[in-house]
């Protein structure tokens, strides 16, 4: 899909690299088994419908996300794909919920109780155990009893049972196999009110990636699909071969020689020790390259530079070694000749991690999808 825009910064979305990750995972869980493409926050900030496409064309064989907005949106390109949100709606929703045909979860009883004053036709719905995230799902069997009895007597039709695992990604099995254990527990217990068609899921990318034999029905890629490791433990451990997907690119607006004492952007951080080049490139914190990036590193003719003075909402200065001229490529994120920053490298300058980079780089940067060639 090509997208008109006037910017001197986009991002390029490889929908092969996409494929390729969703294909790697299909080798570990042929047909029967079910994957999840997570296509929630506009898929990670990669763009929702273009790397659904391209997930779907791989092979993936659903989709998850996590509001009900998302949903509506991809059903209005996929009509007969299954959807599943994995977020709370609200019980007065459960009729758009339904005629939108998307799976929601459920985990309370009272949840039940108010809908059945909404609801006039079937909705499906997956059950979310709670075995140790403490953010949302049931806690205990006497809920999720309250949970399945009042089902009956409505029109919530029961499709699946899932948790989620909170270590997964980590040299920790204590957490995890307690999450696994407490998640076999629940499925025992509920065994005289899940029939053999609903469908059972608890692995995300690195509960997928790591134990694939212990994943039941259906599998949830998320970070994994876009080409990143949900950690280097995962990477090293799995060997399985990722492609990231997300590149961000720009081009140098301006360049100035400074004098020594002279300083760079708002509050005067960085003073010039010598004559120095500095060049301006259009990002900044309004388009979510923070603040906190000053100091990192862009590449300009497969060289990295520096970041310096304090991020502008709309532009960054960099130091370079030489004079460059307007239009210069800059790579902020991805491969230039043979260098490369990854968006672990900024992930681990910011101390957070690699999921946050690619949402956190909004919609006022173009998505430019295309194919790359192996």
């Amino acid at each position: 899909m090509t997208h008109t825009f006037y910017r001197d910064t986009w991002a390029d979305i490889d929908l092969d690299a996409i494929r390729h990750n969703v294909k790697q995972l299909k080798n570990l869980y042929p047909s029967p088994k079910n994957v999840y493409a997570v296509v929630k926050a506009n898929a990670y900030g990669h763009g929702d419908i273009e790397v659904a496409q391209a997930a779907l064309e791989a092979g993936a064989d659903k989709l998850a996300v996590a509001l009900l907005d998302e949903a509506i949106r991809l059903r209005s390109h996929f009509p007969h794909i299954p959807i599943l949100i994995l977020g709370r709606i609200r019980p007065e929703q459960a009729p758009i919920a339904a005629a939108h045909n998307v799976m929601i979860t459920l985990y309370q009883a009272e949840w039940v109780e108010q809908a059945k004053a909404y609801l006039d036709e079937p909705l499906d719905v997956h059950l979310k155990i709670d075995t140790g995230m403490n953010r949302q799902g049931i806690k205990s069997a006497d809920e999720a009893y309250a949970v399945l009895t009042a089902m009956q007597s409505s029109n919530l039709r029961l499709k699946g049972v899932y948790s989620h695992l909170a270590t997964a990604d980590e040299d920790e099995h204590v957490v995890l196999t307690r999450q696994m254990t407490r998640f076999k527990t629940y499925l025992q217990e509920f065994d005289g009110y899940i029939s053999e068609d609903v469908e059972v899921h608890l692995g995300n990318s690195a509960g997928s990636m790591r134990f694939p034999n212990e994943m039941f029905d259906s599998v949830r890629f998320g970070i994994g699909m876009y080409g990143l490791y949900p950690s280097d433990l995962v990477a090293a451990e799995t060997g399985i071969p990722l492609k990231p997907a997300f590149s961000l690119q720009s081009r140098l607006i301006h360049i100035k020689k400074i004098s020594p004492g002279e300083t760079v952007s708002y509050g005067a951080t960085y003073t010039a020790e010598q004559e120095e080049w500095i060049g301006t490139v259009p990002l900044g914190y309004g388009d979510g390259w923070i603040r906190q990036l000053q100091g990192f590193h862009v590449l300009l003719e497969g060289k990295e530079y520096p970041i310096v003075g304090r991020v502008c909402m709309d532009q960054f200065m960099v130091k370079l070694d030489r004079y460059m001229p307007v239009d210069t490529p800059v790579t902020i994120i991805g491969e230039q000749e043979d260098a490369f920053v990854s968006v672990d490298d900024v992930a681990h300058h910011l101390d957070t991690i690699n999921y946050e980079i690619p949402c956190m780089l909004n919609e006022r940067i173009p998505r430019v999808y295309h194919h790359k060639k192996d």
